[in-house]
């Protein structure tokens, strides 16, 4: 059985586009440029597909892909950017995962 995943947002290098689920229009303007910035950089540096989706445990992942035959893809360069992105934007990716748990997967906020 495939685990359910939601895409929060995605970046194309081939296309030069990029693409935020519009079920999170709700985020702050903010966050949604800083997500932008973010995805677009990621491609302009590696090439390839980027896309941030989460699992049905509310965990957000970055999932990278290329065309077949992309000799300009960097693979290790994607290893290491995704590894640098999770230390630096660490309090973003952390507010977005609990953004997730409560807006879609209707668990309450313990303030405790």
């Amino acid at each position: 059985m495939e685990e359910s995943k939601t895409i929060l947002c995605a970046s194309s290098k081939y296309e030069e586009k990029y693409y935020l689920n519009p079920a999170f229009n709700g985020l702050p303007d903010g966050i949604k440029d800083e997500l932008q910035a973010m995805c677009v950089l990621f491609t302009e540096d590696v090439g390839g597909i980027l896309t941030m989706e989460f699992d049905e445990d509310a965990n957000l992942s970055f999932v990278t892909m290329s065309d077949k035959g992309d000799l300009l893809y960097d693979e290790i360069g994607s290893v290491l950017k995704i590894k640098q992105l999770q230390q630096t934007k660490i309090e973003l990716l952390e507010s977005l995962e609990l953004y997730y748990r409560v807006f879609f997967l209707g668990e309450s906020l313990d303030l405790e």
